[in-house]
């Protein structure tokens, strides 16, 4: 039997592809659960930071019993000449707008940004409306950065200390990011790519620099891997434009990080397939996540690792998030966790995870479920 890790030390032995002591088991509980955790609801968490969500998650890791995935590592940047104002449009016990002007040399851009009581908050109104008017503004937001603020970094590595594995986050290209930009989201990108397709190769090619620049700062913080990618990045897009538009950056992001000995993760709730396969033979990415089965994803635990074995690529997945975890019993997370350790833990480099975002109502029960299975079943 391996000699006990700390949290920290098994979950960078299972993301580097190596044999840890016992599975990790890290749920995505990145959001909801840590907010109804906390009994502050999403006003005090998101609004006030009473707590700071990333606090909460710690909390929730403590209280569960987890192995940390900390996801929330956050350097400030400042980007020249670019400035931010904001004032509240509307207030009320229900939901709150919040209205965010951001300053450019070439005109303002403005977005509106709804925290509701009942759920995280969303973009309602994006910065990109008239292409016309509005992108030769949004080009500054992709510019040289000028200052770099690793304060809130230092305070998150000493709140989790061994909990878990402190992670900074550098996306990839594509309409994953890109949909938070414009009005219209996926639809406009769509148009776009037929009526102005050169515009799209430069908006490629200033975010991979933009992102490549952040990379730099974000080596700098000491984080324990970085996570890549961002929700939607293949169901949002298709396979084709993923590898036109984010595999560069990806293959670029994950070299420079081999070179520092910093571990990548790559993020992509929904479709994966493809992407299992491009990125064990064709990049040095260490672990992909969360590998969601059908109808939220395309892939299974068991397929995923014989696409992997014998390549450096770890795994880390898979637990429905509704029909196993939210309206599942404890037997059958537990059966449901036997499962996906039988399906991808041998010979190590297996995160038992869920698929993307576990909900508000999940039962606690259910991940000490999966506590209880990783700490007995998944030993090696």
């Amino acid at each position: 039997m391996a000699q006990a890790m700390t949290s920290r030390q098994r979950m960078l032995a299972a993301i580097r592809n190596e044999v840890p002591d016992r599975v990790p088991v890290a749920p995505d509980i990145s959001n909801m659960v840590p907010t109804r955790l906390s009994g502050r609801g999403y006003f005090a968490v998101y609004i006030h930071e009473d707590p700071p969500l990333w606090q909460a998650y710690i909390d929730a890791v403590r209280y569960y019993g987890i192995d940390g995935w900390f996801t929330y590592g956050y350097v400030g940047l400042t980007t020249q000449d670019v400035s931010w104002s904001e004032r509240w449009l509307h207030q009320d016990d229900e939901k709150r707008v919040k209205e965010v002007t951001i300053h450019t040399p070439a005109g303002e851009l403005i977005q509106e940004v709804l925290y509701s009581c009942r759920q995280p908050p969303f973009l309602i109104r994006k910065p990109i409306e008239d292409i016309h008017r509005d992108w030769p503004r949004f080009r500054h937001l992709l510019g040289p950065i000028v200052d770099a603020d690793f304060s809130r970094v230092a305070a998150q590595r000493s709140a989790l200390g061994e909990l878990g594995v402190l992670g900074g986050n550098v996306p990839t290209p594509g309409f994953h990011i890109w949909s938070e930009w414009f009005q219209g989201g996926v639809e406009t990108l769509s148009y776009l790519m037929v009526d102005r397709p050169a515009l799209l190769d430069e908006i490629a090619e200033l975010h991979h620099d933009r992102l490549l620049r952040e990379l730099d700062y974000t080596l700098q913080a000491g984080f324990d891997f970085v996570l890549t990618g961002g929700s939607g990045s293949v169901t949002l897009a298709s396979p084709k434009l993923w590898r036109k538009h984010a595999l560069p950056t990806l293959k670029v992001l994950c070299e420079r990080c081999q070179a520092a000995g910093v571990p990548t993760m790559i993020h992509s709730c929904g479709r994966q397939r493809a992407m299992v396969e491009v990125c064990a033979r064709e990049t040095t990415l260490n672990c992909i996540n969360p590998l969601e089965i059908p109808p939220m994803g395309d892939i299974t635990l068991a397929e995923a690792k014989r696409v992997v074995k014998g390549t450096h690529l770890s795994l880390m997945g898979n637990l429905h998030t509704t029909d196993v975890m939210l309206r599942g019993t404890t037997d059958q997370v537990r059966v449901a966790s036997r499962q996906a350790i039988d399906d991808a833990a041998e010979g190590g480099g297996f995160v038992l995870s869920t698929g993307d975002q576990c909900g508000w109502a999940t039962p606690d029960e259910n991940i000490f479920a999966m506590v209880e299975t990783a700490e007995t079943y998944g030993r090696y």
